[in-house]
């Protein structure tokens, strides 16, 4: 599998990395019931497939406890990523999950977290989406780096999105920036290569549409898209959109890593087998943004 530089943090990850929310569990977010076992299979394969890269977040339910309980033995096989920012209230039959972006809070999240992840230090500890305003008022990347000098995280980043991510790109601050792109979602393109002219690393979310309606968490409206450009038309034989979806992902020349989460191991295989195949053909990728641009599903200038 591919691997890259994380932009100034000088980690190098696998540009396929595992998205750990879809092992939250039922009560956040409309979760999917997920047994012990089931998430310590899927775990387990991640890092047995060669990928070294797990993102989670506090307020993704069970996940980072999980984690903790079946991949703590193997910490040094793999980068931890996590997020910050967040509260979550316990409301017997489920979790209320909010955010209060104050330096007791974050500092309560980094003990918890590495609490629950049964480790001594985060690679990439991230804001979990404040405004730009938020993130000014609480004097957020302050008391990360207050965070980051006492030795509990490596590097600090921010998980964002527009219109709020043009300031956090231009302020330098942030190690890696976390934001939302594939080939149904490319607002975020040309931000992709400001971002990483900035030194950050590039972490990309969503980066196969979230899967497809009734097997994933994608929506009608999202993959929609998909039809309207008629992207089956450049499928190989057998090849799966997800799988044409990652690999576009994969293509964008700054992109340095995209996290996708499952809580199958066969769905987990099936996007290890597309990464290893690397970017698109560059005929096919050039196609695929010029079929998109036509029915105006086209990047947002910077």
């Amino acid at each position: 599998m591919d691997k890259a530089i994380l932009g100034r943090t000088g980690i190098e990850v696998t540009k396929l990395s595992y998205g750990a929310m879809e092992i939250r569990g039922p009560r956040v977010w409309s979760g999917r019931p997920i047994e012990d076992s089931e998430a310590a299979r899927v775990l387990e394969a991640v890092l047995d497939s060669g990928i070294n890269l797990i993102d989670t977040s506090l307020d993704y339910g069970r996940s980072e406890e999980l984690i903790g309980k079946y991949l703590g033995h193997r910490r040094h096989e793999f980068v931890l990523a996590t997020k910050c920012g967040c509260r979550v209230v316990d409301c017997g039959d489920h979790d209320e999950v909010s955010h209060e972006w104050t330096r007791d809070n974050l500092m309560r999240n980094i003990d918890t977290s590495l609490s629950r992840l049964r480790t001594d230090y985060i690679d990439i500890l991230q804001l979990h989406g404040p405004t730009v305003k938020q993130a000014e008022d609480g004097r957020l990347v302050e008391v990360l780096n207050e965070i980051q000098a006492s030795g509990k995280v490596r590097h600090i980043g921010v998980s964002s999105y527009l219109p709020h991510l043009p300031a956090f790109v231009e302020w330098g601050s942030f190690d890696s920036i976390q934001l939302p792109y594939s080939a149904l979602e490319r607002e975020h393109e040309n931000w992709i290569d400001r971002a990483s002219e900035t030194g950050a690393g590039i972490i990309v979310r969503g980066g196969v549409g979230q899967g497809e309606p009734g097997v994933g968490r994608g929506s009608s409206e999202r993959w929609s898209i998909w039809e309207e450009a008629k992207l089956d038309e450049l499928l190989e034989h057998g090849e799966q959109r997800t799988g044409f979806l990652l690999r576009f992902t994969l293509s964008h020349p700054s992109m340095t890593t995209t996290i996708v989460g499952t809580k199958n191991v066969d769905h987990l295989a099936d996007n290890v087998r597309y990464a290893a195949m690397g970017p698109l053909p560059a005929d096919v990728y050039a196609e695929a943004k010029r079929r998109l641009d036509v029915i105006g599903r086209t990047a947002l200038p910077v």
